[in-house]
């Protein structure tokens, strides 16, 4: 099982890695600058060499980029437009240090202009950033569509995806609290979920899970993460989940209200829950 959660890259990669493998977790997930701002910090390439010596010798799975939230390629703002493509293109370009591995983003909110010119706009700046020669694959995040949010529902995700040129190199992460409080029933419904994200944007996207609980109920667009098996999602839906056949070989990172220590019960949880001869 692949499976890690958010760590802070305050200390530098290397320490990442290393606590990592002191929650017992093999991958994790971090925001490539300020969540919620701009600045990001300088990488020191022998510190990202050490991380890479790390996932080698640990077996890791891939690693999880995270743009900041700030990141809104389909605001009405020039200004706020230009900062995601900047943003981007630097993230992406640092991620060449870490080749193979993903980058996460929120598509973003058209406030008030509308899905279709918002999904427009997210497209124009896929095809500004993304490469040919890059090696990191871009993910759209599925949200739980509050307010303006752009990738409430799985057709909005593969109508980006549709209007981008290298199609190649985007994939998606399913975000459970997100998806559950847009209105898919992952929880009595799974199978019916899974084949309408396969039948609308194709299970082969599919790169990485968010694994959250939800503090609201079903279709409540409210994106409110809850701990592993304390929300409205529950427990017995996270065992199916993490070992149903089209989902169970992907990484899944935590994004749960948790200090490290809680992080690892969680990921103890989970791997007990996890049949390793499914």
């Amino acid at each position: 099982m692949i499976i890690g959660c958010h760590l802070s890259v305050s200390k530098g990669f290397a320490a990442m890695g290393r606590q990592a493998l002191e929650i017992g977790a093999n991958t994790f997930q971090f925001f490539t600058r300020n969540p919620r701002g701009g600045r990001a910090k300088e990488i020191d390439a022998d510190d990202a060499e050490k991380l890479k010596a790390i996932m080698r010798d640990n077996d890791f799975g891939v690693i999880l980029a995270h743009a900041p939230y700030t990141l809104n390629p389909c605001s009405d703002n020039e200004r706020t437009r230009e900062f995601a493509f900047e943003a981007m293109t630097d993230d992406l370009k640092r991620m060449e240090l870490f080749p193979g591995n993903l980058y996460n983003f929120h598509p973003g909110s058209h406030v008030g202009q509308g899905a279709a010119k918002g999904i427009e706009m997210i497209s124009e700046l896929l095809n500004r950033v993304l490469r040919e020669d890059m090696r990191t694959t871009v993910l759209l995040e599925t949200m739980a569509g509050k307010g303006s949010e752009v990738g409430g529902n799985f057709e909005e995700i593969a109508e980006i995806i549709k209007n981008t040129e290298l199609k190649n190199k985007l994939g998606v992460c399913l975000d459970t609290c997100h998806v559950f409080d847009a209105g898919y029933d992952i929880v009595n419904d799974l199978d019916g979920v899974l084949e309408e994200f396969d039948k609308t944007i194709g299970l082969e996207r599919l790169r990485a899970v968010h694994l959250n609980d939800s503090m609201n109920f079903l279709g409540c667009r409210k994106d409110r993460h809850q701990r592993i098996g304390k929300g409205a999602i529950g427990l017995d839906a996270f065992e199916r989940l993490i070992n149903d056949d089209r989902l169970r070989s992907l990484p899944f990172y935590l994004e749960t209200p948790n200090e490290l220590d809680g992080y690892a019960e969680e990921i103890r949880l989970l791997r007990s829950l996890y049949r390793e001869n499914n």
